[in-house]
C-alpha cells in the first residue's frame, strides 16, 4: 500500500517541473491528485501521464492570484474526489534578474500576487475543508532565495521569504486542529524556471557554486514533498526544508589544485 493510500492531494504548478515530479510521484503512492496549472497543455500532459501509470487524476485551469480560481479549484477537487487531504502551494515565477531599484513596479507586483498570495488564497480557501474534515496538510515551495540574499532577486527572494514566515504563522494557528504546515525551499532545480531557461544570457555566478557541484531534478524536491505530505512526518509542522545542495550552508571549500609538476 501506498504512503498516500486514500488521501487526495490538489498541487498547484503542477503542469511541469517540480509540481509535475510531485503529482506523479503523490499519484504511485495512492493519492487521487488534482493537477492545477494555469497552462492548460501542461496539466492536461500531467493528468495523461497519471492516468497512463494506472493513477487517478483530474485537471483545473487556474490562477492562483485569483480568489475566484482558487475557490473554484478548492470546490472542483472536493467535489470530483470528496475530499482535500493535501495542498501543495507548487506554483510560482520569477523575472529576470535585476537590481532592486532596477525592478519595475509592475513586475513587483506579478511576482507576489502568484508566489505569496498564492499561497495566502490557496491555504484559505483549502483550511476550511481541512478543519471540517478534521485534519489536512499543507505544503508550500518557497525558495533558498528566500533563506539568504542573492543580489538581482528582490522581488522573488522577497515573495519566498514571505512563504516561510507565513508557513510558521499557519503552523502555530492550527496545530491543535490537526492540520499540519511546512514549505521546502529549493536551491536551483533543473526546470523551465531555472536561471538558464528565464534568462541564458545573464546566469549569476551564484548559481553555480553549489556545494554538491551540481543543479537537483523535480523529483529530488518531490521525495521531500511525499515525506511531508506522508504521516512520515506526522509531528512535523512548521518547518522550512531546505533541498539546496548545500548552498545556503555557507561558501563551498575549492578543490585543491593540483600540484605543479617539472
Amino acid at each position: 500500500m501506498g504512503r498516500l493510500e486514500g488521501k487526495v492531494a490538489l498541487i498547484t504548478g503542477a503542469g511541469a517541473g517540480i509540481g509535475r515530479a510531485t503529482a506523479l510521484l503523490f499519484a504511485e503512492e495512492g493519492a487521487k491528485v488534482m493537477v492545477a496549472d494555469f497552462v492548460p497543455a501542461g496539466g492536461h500532459e500531467t493528468v495523461k501521464m497519471i492516468k497512463e501509470a494506472g493513477g487517478q487524476a483530474a485537471f483545473v485551469e487556474a490562477d492562483v492570484s485569483k480568489s475566484a480560481d482558487v475557490q473554484r479549484m478548492v470546490n472542483l477537487t472536493v467535489d470530483t474526489f470528496g475530499r482535500l487531504d493535501i495542498l501543495f502551494n507548487n506554483a510560482g515565477i520569477q523575472s529576470k534578474f535585476m537590481m532592486t531599484a532596477d525592478t519595475p513596479e509592475e513586475a513587483w507586483d506579478r511576482i507576489f500576487a502568484t508566489n505569496i498570495k498564492g499561497v495566502f488564497l490557496g491555504s484559505k480557501h483549502a483550511i476550511p475543508v481541512m478543519l471540517q474534515q478534521g485534519s489536512g496538510v499543507i505544503i508550500s515551495t518557497a525558495s533558498a532565495a528566500g533563506v539568504i540574499g542573492l543580489p538581482g532577486t528582490g522581488a522573488y527572494g522577497a515573495s519566498k521569504a514571505g512563504i516561510i514566515s507565513l508557513t510558521r504563522t499557519m503552523a502555530l494557528e492550527y496545530a491543535d486542529r490537526n492540520i499540519r504546515v511546512n514549505c521546502i525551499s529549493p536551491g536551483t532545480i533543473m526546470t523551465s524556471m531555472s536561471p538558464g531557461a528565464i534568462d541564458p544570457e545573464n546566469v549569476p555566478p551564484f548559481h553555480q557554486s553549489q556545494a554538491m557541484r551540481r543543479f537537483a531534478q523535480p523529483g529530488e524536491v518531490a521525495t521531500v514533498a511525499l515525506y511531508l505530505a506522508s504521516n512520515d512526518s506526522s509531528f512535523v509542522t512548521g518547518t522550512n526544508t531546505v533541498v539546496d545542495g548545500g548552498y545556503t550552508a555557507g561558501v563551498p571549500k575549492q578543490k585543491p589544485k593540483k600540484p605543479a609538476t617539472g
